[in-house]
């Protein structure tokens, strides 16, 4: 545990650690907020008389903040000795090799999917997304002030992607991967020799089915590539399920096929992104072997 406070409090770590103390905050501050507002029934910050002038109020506040933000800055960077490490060497590699602390997420993405998976596709998507919110959303209500009660899905699944798969993965990728990129547990130390066997297994190689990826002549077994299709495609088949159950709801009709199908694609690749961590670290804990791919191809690899 004396490591793992050390960690904590590296000069490097502690920007990292009021960050996540941050969102931690203000996300309960907008919840507690919610709450208040949904139990009286009326937005509290639509009662709130906060209208001054740009000149002197404004630019006054904001010049007074400029000062303070300045003086924190050199009275941290006098107090805590955070130095440039030195320059690259390609015979002397950093044991972990860790991306800036706003990438470490990203980078413990790569521990669960390809490379073009967790580098490409999946942050592509997180932007796509991010870019249609303003298009798929339907919701009137709760705009501009704090509410749970409106926005329950939104705000669910927000709190969910935001929190936990970016988040948490930063805080996992800075304070709990130590050498080797290997997975520790705050308490225990950080070994630089300790080395991590892990034999990784596709879905349809677990028991009982046991069905090799692979055929002894190195081709692609055709009944472990159907099987982790079904797989994928069944899982993705969910979407299209809900809608036929609930197509004449008024939310459906409001919501139309288009708008549902790009919501309904989010927020399952969402999911199946956590069901693939889940496939990962569940066994690894259990002490059996972790799932590598649910579906391997000629092409790509899921």
């Amino acid at each position: 545990m004396q490591q793992f406070l050390e960690i904590l409090t590296k000069p490097d770590n502690i920007p990292i650690v009021f960050l996540l103390f941050s969102v931690v905050f203000f996300s309960w501050f907008a919840w507690k907020r919610g709450k208040q507002n949904d139990i009286q029934g009326y937005p509290t910050e639509a009662t709130l008389d906060d209208k001054v002038q740009v000149w002197p109020y404004l630019v006054r506040v904001e010049f007074l903040a400029t000062i303070a933000v300045m003086a924190i800055l050199v009275i941290w960077s006098i107090t805590l000795d955070a130095p440039l490490e030195e320059p690259a060497n390609r015979a002397l590699t950093p044991n972990p090799s860790k991306a800036p602390w706003y990438f470490l997420g990203l980078q413990e993405l790569l521990v669960y999917f390809d490379p073009w998976i967790a580098g490409v596709v999946l942050p592509s998507l997180i932007i796509v997304g991010l870019m249609a919110i303003p298009y798929i959303d339907i919701n009137e209500k709760g705009n501009g002030y704090y509410t749970f009660k409106e926005r329950k899905f939104a705000i669910l699944v927000f709190s969910f992607g935001f929190l936990i798969l970016w988040c948490f993965l930063i805080f996992l990728g800075t304070f709990m991967r130590g050498p080797g990129w290997n997975f520790f547990l705050p308490g225990e130390k950080w070994d630089p020799h300790y080395v991590g066997v892990l034999t990784n297994v596709d879905l349809s190689e677990m028991w009982p089915l046991n069905i090799p990826t692979r055929l002894p002549d190195g081709s692609l077994n055709p009944i472990a590539f159907i099987f982790g299709a079904t797989c994928v495609f069944g899982f993705y088949s969910l979407g299209p399920l809900y809608w036929l159950k609930n197509r004449n709801a008024d939310f459906m009709k409001k919501l139309g096929l288009v708008r549902y199908a790009v919501v309904s694609f989010l927020f399952l690749t969402m999911a199946g992104l956590v069901v693939k961590i889940l496939l990962r670290l569940i066994p690894t804990f259990l002490g059996l072997n972790p799932v590598k791919y649910v579906w391997v191809t000629p092409w790509f690899n899921v």
